[in-house]
């Protein structure tokens, strides 16, 4: 596992572990973040929302929009410090239809008219196979917004890169880690018959 560019103090915030693991996008990958303490402490992420925002800045941004539960916190703080709109996606209940990236979020029907027209930042805390984004972006323009950044703590792979280059819009984070995925038939973990690991 290498660094790429990795603000300080950051990767002492994940709990990394290698395995064998389903992700919620469908893929398998052999690196899971614990995620559950993150936002323990407010003022270590309030440095780091702080310097994701001036990355954000240039983009123009009106508001800032993330998944819930860990992308909404880091998006709140987010437009908190660039003082703009914040807005949130949830997971819609019995939304996967199997196949990768089955599962849907949905913006709430209240925030739909504050977001018609508007340029969003869509953030998460971190980035893999991008499920959560994916789908927060599906949602956004079902609302008439404009989705014109992605930003992360962290992001693993190149599964957004990719994606934030086919979607012509920048890609922010504050490091990044390598990451393998595959599609459950071409995962070399199944193959060798390693069981999933818990997550």
């Amino acid at each position: 596992m290498s660094d790429i560019e990795m603000v300080p103090g950051l990767a002492a915030l994940f709990d990394i572990r290698r395995g064998h693991f389903e992700l919620e996008s469908g893929h398998h990958g052999d690196l899971w973040l614990e995620l559950g303490a993150l936002f323990l402490h407010p003022r270590r992420i309030a440095r780091l929302a702080q310097e994701l925002a001036r990355r954000i800045a240039p983009s123009g941004v009106d508001a800032i929009c993330g998944p819930l539960e860990g992308g909404a916190f880091l998006a709140q703080s987010v437009a908190s410090e660039l003082d703009i709109e914040f807005h949130y996606s949830e997971r819609e209940k019995h939304s996967e239809r199997g196949g990768l990236y089955s599962v849907a979020y949905r913006i709430p029907r209240a925030l739909h008219a504050a977001l018609s027209g508007k340029r969003v930042a869509v953030v998460d805390d971190v980035i893999n196979a991008g499920s959560a984004i994916r789908a927060t972006w599906t949602a956004l323009e079902a609302c008439g917004a404009k989705p014109s950044a992605l930003g992360a703590l962290l992001v693993l792979g190149s599964a957004a890169e990719h994606y934030a280059r086919d979607k012509g819009v920048p890609l922010v984070s504050l490091g990044a880690l390598t990451n393998s995925l595959w599609s459950p038939a071409e995962c070399p973990l199944c193959k060798a018959a390693v069981p999933l690991d818990p997550t």
